[in-house]
């Protein structure tokens, strides 16, 4: 919608990189449309997500739902920050937003521009990931169930 294929040229590999004892990947907006780049990065030990958007008012359920579906089908948390106020063609909502690797929202920022601070438990996720094995049966299409 904002023309990037002019200026960007999409990737080959989902990034990843430790911080803090976590492994975290980090995504840009139109790959939330792409629940395969998420399921490659888990697959590659990913526990959170950080998502940076340029994603507009006039989709916000999307940016939302998405970040949701993509915590709760990849036990990880979602951390998505995006930007707020307008240009001369688009207005943008803020809503930066982390939800937990249940799918819960567990902060919102809202509307302007600030800091949003929310305390991420790495291990509780490892726990939950124990406790509900699913990722333990992820498999691409092409490969041989266990």
């Amino acid at each position: 919608f904002a023309n990037e294929h002019q200026k960007f040229r999409g990737g080959d590999r989902v990034a990843t990189f430790q911080w803090d004892g976590a492994v975290i990947a980090p995504l840009i907006c139109y790959d939330l449309r792409f629940p395969e780049v998420f399921r490659i990065a888990t697959r590659a030990g990913t526990e959170i997500f950080v998502v940076i958007a340029n994603w507009p008012t006039a989709r916000v359920h999307h940016w939302t739902t998405l970040l949701a579906a993509r915590a709760i089908e990849n036990q990880a948390y979602a951390i998505g920050c995006n930007r707020c106020g307008a240009d001369p063609n688009v207005a943008y909502p803020g809503r930066s937003v982390v939800f937990d690797p249940r799918g819960q929202l567990i902060g919102d920022a809202g509307g302007a521009e600030g800091v949003l601070r929310v305390d991420i438990d790495v291990e509780s996720l490892r726990q939950y990931r124990r406790e509900f094995p699913a990722l333990n049966d992820m498999r691409f299409v092409g490969e041989k169930l266990r």
